[in-house]
């Protein structure tokens, strides 16, 4: 037995309204270097970098290799030690790693950087963030805390995306149409320095305000896991289901990335105009995380997870028909929020509906490590297989076949998500955790 009152912990635990907040502020901050920028400045990091879809495919890939081994063992840390000072020496480790990308190097370093970060964004710092969120929505607000995390996280980093573009745009000497490799990196440079900065700053604040009072450590920490712990929770019909929804999902999170780079090539806009799409994309994300959240929580999160990856898949076959063109602007921008209020419904939803699934608080970090195995894994497969799709067929149709894939796996998602309904869609006590 994991719980010898018969009270459930969730219940019971109150954390302030500042926590969630540094949660959502570090949560984002931590992948800007090595996400956000990439999906802002996609067709500028390929110019900047002198690298081609596949070779940043495959950069995203070495990062996800990496960070497959650190969900293993991260996780349990999370339920072990205080989140606060791992989220902070993570957020740290990874700032410095934008010293070395704001050098431009070459491919072979770029690759071992990418194998860095994947490890600074994820032993320390991915279990801890989950657990500390669920832990704020107790019992009631899961669906709440997960949809202000993402959505709140959407809302920094669309912020991170607009700075960067107003500096970008501030130190870029000629129109962006005429910019050459030099003038990107020069511009480029600043963007990637003032972002090292602020993460590291958000590591301070992190560091002296993220903290748990005693009473609340000791009933959600454990002195040490058990192979026993571990295979308890592998038994639990939720853990494989999300393992296949979250890989789901995350794949579409992926593909939202070529965004920008559709912007360019189908829809013919220069650098500037890309990296204004990719903004606006990132501003969907806090709106849809937190009216999913407070639906979820008024309704049914597990439900609103299987229309969510509807939503996705109708999107996906608006750009992989062929309907959109340069011609039909607002059809474009239509699409955009349709395949984004899905992709971020489901990211906002997929870890809130763990105590539907009866999922033990106390094991939540061990929980999150195992799923994000199998869940994440697109960190290693979506890049290279984005950039390969792409680059064999240039242009509109190879973005075709992206959005064709999106529709596979938005299809696979929804009847993963239709099981986890059937199972876990009841009401149910939170004395059954």
């Amino acid at each position: 037995m994991l719980h010898n009152s018969n009270e459930s912990p969730e219940r019971r635990i109150k954390t302030p309204w500042y926590f969630l907040a540094l949660l959502i502020l570090a949560g984002e901050s931590v992948f800007i270097l090595p996400f956000v920028l990439a999906r802002v400045f996609r067709p500028t990091v390929l110019q900047a970098f002198e690298l081609d879809n596949v070779a940043l495919g495959l950069c995203f890939s070495v990062y996800g290799v990496v960070a497959l081994v650190s969900y293993f063992f991260g996780g349990p840390l999370a339920d072990k030690y205080p989140p606060g000072k791992l989220i902070a020496i993570a957020l740290w480790m990874t700032a410095l790693g934008g010293l070395v990308y704001a050098t431009f190097p070459g491919f072979t370093v770029l690759r071992i950087l990418y194998g860095y970060w994947g490890f600074t964004t994820i032993f320390l710092f991915w279990a801890p963030m989950i657990k500390a969120t669920r832990i704020w929505g107790g019992t009631t607000s899961q669906g709440k805390a997960f949809g202000f995390l993402d959505g709140g996280r959407g809302l920094v980093g669309a912020l991170f995306g607009i700075l960067g573009v107003v500096i970008f745009s501030f130190f870029l000497t000629m129109e962006p149409a005429e910019a050459g490799v030099t003038e990107s990196r020069e511009a480029f440079r600043y963007v990637v320095l003032v972002s090292s900065g602020i993460v590291t700053a958000v590591g301070v604040l992190v560091w002296f305000f993220l903290k748990m009072d005693r009473e609340i450590e000791k009933k959600v920490l454990l002195e040490r896991i058990t192979i026993s712990q571990v295979r308890e929770v592998l038994r639990l019909p939720a853990v494989g289901l999300l393992m296949i929804i979250i890989l789901c999902a995350y794949t579409g999170y992926k593909i939202t990335d070529v965004f920008s780079l559709y912007a360019q090539d189908v829809m013919f806009y220069n650098q500037v105009e890309a990296a204004k799409v990719g903004s606006f994309l990132l501003f969907i994300r806090p709106v849809i995380g937190v009216l999913i959240g407070i639906l979820a929580d008024r309704t049914q999160t597990t439900l609103w997870l299987l229309i969510s990856f509807g939503i996705t898949f109708i999107g996906a076959l608006l750009f992989a028909t062929g309907v959109i063109s340069d011609s039909t602007t607002v059809l474009f921008f239509i699409s955009i929020l349709v395949v984004a209020t899905g992709v971020y419904a489901a990211r906002s939803l997929y870890f809130a509906v763990m105590q539907k699934g009866r999922i033990p608080l106390v094991l939540t970090g061990t929980a999150v490590g195992l799923i994000s195995i199998i869940g994440y894994t697109p960190d290693i497969f979506a890049g290279p297989a984005m950039g390969y799709l792409l680059d064999s067929s240039p242009g509109e149709a190879g973005h075709q076949h992206v959005f064709w894939m999106l529709a596979g796996f938005s299809l696979v998602g929804g009847i993963a998500a239709w099981f986890y309904y059937r199972l876990y869609g009841k009401r149910f006590s939170p004395k059954e955790l």
